[in-house]
């Protein structure tokens, strides 16, 4: 009798511990430091689920500074200070909550992925050329080439190894860290090389079939949110930004190195975000509570506290829809010209279509309401009927070709489209601005003031043909041809037309809606604007080839006055608006 009634009463004691009242009372006074349990008649798995029971009520703030505990679970889990190597030893906090897996589960590496998917039909509209000398606009300089992309895809992971071995508390104990990542590297693997082999997608550099999607890209967004998971939830959103940072670095080494399309690397991170939450959710389902060391801080990001970010966006960009410039002037001498000869040519008319613009953004806010950032962005506008005037260009000099000036010859000239895509790179910083309507919903704006760079865009020709010579007998037979073809065949590759812009300062503002989703994650819907005024110039130079096909006519014609070999201009000043409408992924912190 007297047994039960001493059972009973530590059965009361039991409930009343694990009552969220009394949890919460105890949490907010901070009058219990300790909870001192009998072990006699309380079994291990009670009292780890008593103990979850008071860690779920304490507020997020003080969830990572767990209460001592004593008794059976003092035996399983000792406090550690100083280095960790115990690589092989499980070791468990009881005082941390089981994962669950579709709780612990954000999916953004799908909308991420498919942001690639959608880019890879654009892929042509960010490239960068490489091998045109005569292509005066570029992003970077001539024959970049960096292989420090080969490193920075593993440091988020070398990272997260070195300070849990310094002694850093993490999510997870060494076997149970050791399980997700090898997973997580073993579906981005399968997922990566599944899909390069399948698509066969011939590399920008023109070295292999297997671009798309991004493997460098992919170890490092998978390395980066093991670090996101080890740390950035459970210390600090700062480790989250470092770590998403350094991998986003990465995919834009991989573009800069010209091995990958921006359509890989938007995939390749996608992919890398996607395996390593599979991943641990699998872990998660396997291992349960065994191996957990600390809790989340927090599973939603709160807007009103901590409005600052780094994201990664995509979205749609429109404007102003139509540019001309004025027509082309031939140079041509007069004395050339017989009496009523007048040679003109047609305004160039170029018509924007919707472009596609992806980038990264951050702001780091002094306050809830204000702070300071900046943004890179890639936008490509494809142009209208760019490729019909090629064809049709390619067609009259063809005709010209078969013309009585070198009717003896043989010769095929080619056109090809470099790019008929206007692509612009930005680089902006300014003030940004929130405005948190609850926790979990804000508005923002920002100033912003940049520099803006237009790639330009080409239509290039190649020319194959023989060689031709003045002929002699010219000047003596009425019948004669002017020209005459020789033995030798020669090649002529040239920039046939472009269109380019001046770089320029920019300006730019614009409004978003952010939300937050969970661990760290949030959605921006964002509309911005951005304006520029530039010097737009268009090259003809239909006349280059003869340089090599005729270096006697050439020259017959620079003693004449003109010059064949030099381009027309046409060049006007006018500023652009334009808008990109679009979503982004940011890591609050």
């Amino acid at each position: 009798m007297k047994s039960s009634f001493i059972s009973s009463l530590i059965g009361l004691a039991m409930c009343v511990l694990a009552s969220p009242a009394v949890a919460q009372e105890t949490a907010a006074t901070h009058e219990i430091d300790s909870i001192a349990l009998p072990t006699a008649t309380v079994e291990p798995d009670t009292l780890i689920q008593a103990a979850a029971q008071v860690q779920d009520s304490i507020p997020a703030e003080q969830a990572s500074v767990p209460p001592t505990l004593t008794g059976v679970a003092q035996m399983e889990y000792t406090p550690h200070h100083g280095p960790d190597f115990r690589l092989f030893k499980s070791v468990t906090n009881p005082n941390v909550k089981p994962y669950k897996f579709l709780d612990d589960q954000t999916w953004v590496g799908i909308p991420i992925f498919l942001w690639g998917l959608i880019a890879k039909s654009e892929k042509t509209a960010f490239r960068q050329d490489y091998n045109n000398p005569n292509t005066k606009i570029r992003l970077i300089k001539y024959n970049f080439h960096n292989e420090i992309d080969n490193y920075t895809q593993f440091l988020p992971l070398v990272a997260t190894i070195g300070m849990k071995m310094g002694g850093v508390e993490n999510r997870s104990d060494w076997p149970r860290l050791a399980a997700s990542a090898a997973l997580s590297y073993g579906i981005m693997a399968g997922l990566v090389n599944g899909i390069k082999y399948t698509a066969s997608e011939m590399r920008p550099d023109g070295s292999t079939a297997n671009s798309w999607p991004s493997g460098h890209t992919a170890t490092a967004f998978a390395a980066a949110t093991v670090f996101h998971k080890e740390y950035g939830l459970t210390r600090s959103p700062w480790y989250s930004v470092g770590g998403y940072a350094v991998a986003t670095f990465t995919g834009v080494m991989r573009v800069l190195n010209n091995r990958h399309w921006i359509s890989d690397v938007l995939s390749g991170a996608g992919i890398g975000i996607l395996s390593t939450e599979l991943a641990y959710g699998l872990c998660d389902l396997m291992f349960k509570q065994r191996g957990l060391l600390r809790n989340d801080l927090s599973v939603y990001p709160d807007l009103r506290k901590n409005p600052s970010f780094f994201n990664i966006s995509m979205g749609s960009s429109f404007g102003n829809k139509n540019l001309d410039l004025p027509p082309f002037s031939l140079d041509i001498p007069d004395e050339m010209l017989e009496e009523g000869d007048e040679i003109t040519t047609d305004p160039v008319h170029l018509s924007f279509r919707t472009g596609t613009a992806v980038g990264a953004e951050g702001a780091w806010f002094f306050c809830p309401y204000m702070g300071i950032g900046g943004r890179l962005r890639v936008k490509a506008t494809p142009i209208n009927g760019w490729k019909s005037l090629a064809l049709s260009e390619e067609e009259d000099l063809t005709k010209s070709l078969n013309s009585d000036l070198a009717q003896n010859s043989s010769h095929a000239v080619v056109f090809s489209i470099e790019s008929d895509h206007l692509t612009e790179f930005t680089a902006d910083a300014g003030l940004y601005f929130s405005l948190p309507l609850s926790s979990r919903f804000a508005l923002g704006t920002k100033l912003l003031v940049g520099r803006s760079i237009v790639n330009a865009i080409d239509v290039r020709a190649a020319y194959v043909g023989q060689k031709l010579v003045l002929n002699p007998d010219f000047w003596d037979d009425p019948n004669a041809d002017f020209l005459k073809a020789t033995d030798e065949y020669v090649a002529h590759e040239w920039d046939y037309m472009n269109v380019s812009a001046s770089n320029s300062m920019k300006f730019g503002t614009g409004l978003s809606l952010t939300f937050a989703y969970k661990n760290s994650f949030s959605w921006r819907l964002f509309c911005d604007y951005d304006y520029a005024r530039k010097t737009y110039t268009a090259s003809y130079n239909p006349f280059e080839f003869f340089a090599s096909m005729s270096p006697d006519l050439t020259k017959e014609m620079l003693d004449a006055g003109w010059d064949m070999k030099k381009p027309m201009t046409s060049s006007v000043r006018k500023g652009m608006n334009q808008w990109v409408l679009g979503l982004a992924l940011c890591v609050s912190f």
